[in-house]
């Protein structure tokens, strides 16, 4: 993986040792949002590892977040660009390696000629099924490791902390500079 070159840590430039208390003997503010997106990332990598053995090797991270901004309705290359936090080119480019994966295709809109939806496949749809499914597994292995009630817990003060409005929004590639 690109982030971890030679086992070194990609944010050395605050970090200076676990372990460290923070205010009310609790970590560090920097830490909470690694942690969070540590968790993440750990929850993404082993998704695409059992996708991967399971006939979706070539299936990555952005396809999924592009499958879910297509919809069950469809969308153009514009919306799903939106909806990504991305341009229309880059959507374009995520779509055309969906097509070329057989997750998606691309159709006429019935309402304006002049605009292409994209659509899932079958194919794109048992992905998603199948992602729904590893993720209820690794959510599953979690709570066994934790125990169910601190993960309970855990997505309970998640939902009383994320705004509503932005809790399931896919456009974090903005947050890189990506209008």
């Amino acid at each position: 993986m690109v982030d971890h070159v030679a086992k070194e840590n990609v944010n050395q430039v605050v970090d200076n040792g676990k372990g460290d208390s923070g205010p009310e003997g609790g970590g560090r503010g920097y830490e909470l949002p690694l942690l969070l997106f540590g968790g993440f990332r750990t929850l993404i990598d082993r998704l695409h590892a059992r996708l991967a053995t399971e006939g979706h090797p070539d299936l990555r991270p952005a396809h999924g977040f592009a499958m879910q901004a297509i919809g069950a309705r469809g969308a153009t290359a514009s919306e799903i660009g939106r909806r990504l936090g991305v341009s229309k080119q880059a959507a374009g480019k995520t779509v055309d390696r969906l097509l070329a994966l057989g997750y998606a295709e691309r159709a006429d809109d019935p309402t304006d000629a002049r605009r292409k939806l994209v659509h899932l496949t079958p194919r794109g749809y048992a992905a998603l099924a199948r992602s729904a499914a590893i993720f209820d597994e690794l959510r599953a292995e979690w709570a066994a490791t934790l125990g169910a009630d601190r993960v309970r817990d855990l997505e309970a003060a998640l939902r009383n902390v994320v705004p509503a409005e932005t809790a399931f929004r896919l456009d974090a590639t903005s947050w890189l500079g990506t209008p």
